[in-house]
């Protein structure tokens, strides 16, 4: 949320601190992300080497873009978002349940995040990053939202391990939820600040339910989104509270105002103790169950269609 949909409280002299505060925030770790999700898919490339795999497969099919050569797609048979093949995206981090209970590969649960299956994923998740993540960074500073954004990826990759077994996961998709679930706790917990908040609210409502629909079509791993977003919502309520207006004054010297005020208002403190317990439980639940090899869908047999709703148009993979 920006300066200008502050309401008017206090003196000029507080309202100015605020929008000052506000400012003093250079984003630079969510261009660092970027550019390091953007290496990441050039080393997935690099690795995956399409021509070499093509003709040692004697697969008819041709790479896409072969003037980039070994940097070429593979063909769109096999991946329409253009990019490398699953087996190398398995080779290098990507999230597999199997290597992660078994194996005891529980590093992928973080690599996967930082892979994307082809350039247009890499592309529709850089670009929501830059409009999303840079305000937030602006506003909260890059240790609160580079702590969203990381555990919420945790998350996501947490509850999709819980349920999809036969298919590899990657994506920053569920750290992206993350920040969307900050932002609405965020201005739940700071409603009182706010104008327009009812505006605000519906909008940021509207936009995770559209991109939540968009998760039950094949091939999205939906459990994803919703991990990445309950964890972001919840660190939101942790690490995004602002102070109240009177704690400001009493500590800016300009104000010249002396008293003892909480800085936080009563519900904020109730909403970060609340959530705080939420996430150290909900972790270390379904870390316990990940890692027992428990099969979520039989404690869940209709979670299947979170995922993936079958219609005549297209099947779901089963669990």
């Amino acid at each position: 949320m920006s300066a200008q949909d502050i309401e008017g409280k206090g003196s000029a002299e507080t309202s100015y601190a605020v929008e000052e505060r506000e400012r003093n925030w250079l984003s630079w770790l969510i261009p660092v992300f970027v550019l390091a999700n953007v290496v990441m898919f050039v080393v997935l490339m690099y690795f995956n080497n399409c021509p070499k795999h093509i003709r040692s497969r004697g697969d008819d099919d041709k790479c896409v873009a072969r003037f980039l050569g070994r940097f070429s797609f593979q063909p769109l048979s096999q991946n329409p978002l253009f990019g490398p093949s699953s087996s190398t995206l398995e080779r290098l981090g990507g999230l597999n349940w199997e290597k992660v209970v078994h194996q005891h590969q529980g590093w992928r649960l973080i690599s996967c995040i930082w892979l994307h299956a082809g350039l247009l994923h890499l592309l529709a998740n850089m670009l929501s990053l830059v409009f999303i993540g840079i305000r937030l960074e602006q506003n909260f500073g890059f240790v609160r939202i580079g702590t969203i954004y990381l555990l919420s990826g945790f998350g996501g990759s947490v509850l999709s391990a819980l349920f999809i077994r036969n298919s590899i996961s990657v994506g920053a998709s569920g750290a992206l939820f993350g920040l969307l679930g900050a932002m609405l706790s965020e201005l739940i917990t700071n409603w009182s600040i706010y104008t327009n908040k009812i505006a605000a609210l519906l909008t940021l409502i509207v936009i995770v339910v559209i991109n939540l629909g968009v998760g039950i079509l094949p091939h999205v791993d939906n459990f994803a989104h919703i991990g990445g977003f309950l964890t972001g919502i919840l660190l939101g309520f942790i690490l995004l509270p602002r102070p109240q207006f009177e704690w400001l004054e009493r500590h800016n010297p300009a104000a010249g105002i002396r008293g003892v005020t909480p800085k936080y208002k009563g519900y904020q403190y109730v909403l970060l103790v609340v959530s705080l317990g939420l996430l150290i439980v909900g972790f270390s639940v379904g870390l316990v169950m990940l890692f027992r090899g428990v099969n979520a869908y039989e404690r869940c047999h209709w979670c299947r269609y979170v995922s993936c709703v079958p219609t005549s148009k297209w099947k779901c993979d089963g669990a």
